[in-house]
């Protein structure tokens, strides 16, 4: 069996869990799969095979593995109670985050090329994969009880401070990357990079259509399998976390906001905004204005 694991859009688009154990093939099926963001596999316990690309990995304690977006890979463990598989994993959307790391160019070339780079390996053994690891423990106490935008927020700074720790464990095992070493993207990655290009503008599929060399029903068939989100969906959900950035680092107004991100309406950008969130943009910003100024260390 071989599928595509889609992110859900309209939630946090990051998925993460913290030493998940299965001791039998009821509680992990290895499948060839892909999945529309990145992963990032940090193996605890248990042995194993890893085929991607045709290359097959043998997978252990202390394996750090990455998976590209849409690169398809199955992983298969032996399993039995004594040895169970344990595992973390942190899975996420690039273009949801990409804005956070800016302040970071450096940083900000690495998480790029985690995601599109050529990479010469994606597994590699790391003694210090607990130091990394734990951090995932530490999100989910922080995470436990709070709002959207909080999980957002908490979600983001993790990520700033997780890319710092792998980025030298990376280094000692990789020579540096050359710019023009760039893989070939899927063609969901295109779309989502036409998006983000013209998100501020309004939706035209004939554009897009043209643009891409696809037709407008290839692109919204091939968008929704691929993601599980329309792209329409998909175009709001970065409209917003747009808006949440401006909201944090500008006193734009909200109708020049809405404007700004590609909605012509400020009373439907405001009601869109509350159906996210579940406030309204003035809300939002007073919210935020009143935190002390150690929460936003990290953000835009």
């Amino acid at each position: 069996m071989t599928y595509i694991q889609p992110i859900d859009l309209k939630e946090t688009p990051l998925y993460y869990a913290y030493r998940r154990t299965s001791t039998c093939a009821d509680q992990f099926e290895g499948t060839f799969h892909a999945h529309q963001g990145v992963e990032i596999l940090l193996v605890h316990e248990g042995r194993g095979t890893l085929i991607l690309g045709g290359v097959h990995y043998e997978v252990g304690p202390g394996c750090i593995c990455v998976f590209q977006p849409y690169q398809l890979h199955h992983v298969q463990m032996e399993l039995s109670k004594e040895k169970p598989f344990v595992r973390s994993i942190v899975h996420y959307e690039p273009s949801s985050y990409d804005a956070y790391l800016t302040p970071w160019p450096a940083l900000q070339a690495f998480f790029r090329h985690l995601h599109k780079g050529k990479l010469a390996t994606c597994v590699w053994q790391e003694p210090e994969l607990e130091s990394v690891a734990g951090m995932l423990m530490d999100l989910e106490e922080r995470c436990l009880g709070l709002s959207k935008d909080r999980r957002m927020e908490e979600v983001s700074l993790f990520l700033v401070a997780f890319f710092r720790a792998l980025k030298p464990l990376w280094e000692k095992h990789h020579q540096a990357a050359k710019p023009e070493e760039l893989r070939k993207p899927h063609q969901a990655e295109r779309m989502m990079e036409w998006l983000d290009r013209h998100y501020r503008e309004p939706l035209r599929l004939e554009r897009m259509s043209r643009d891409l060399h696809l037709s407008t029903y290839h692109l919204s068939h091939l968008f929704k399998a691929c993601t599980g989100s329309s792209i329409t969906d998909y175009l709001t959900a970065k409209r917003m976390q747009q808006a949440v950035l401006l909201l944090q680092s500008t006193d734009m107004a909200v109708a020049r906001m809405a404007e700004e991100i590609g909605m012509t309406s400020a009373s439907h950008f405001c009601k869109v905004f509350k159906d996210h969130y579940g406030m309204t943009p003035h809300r939002y910003r007073k919210q935020w204005s009143e935190q002390p100024l150690g929460r936003k260390t990290g953000r835009l």
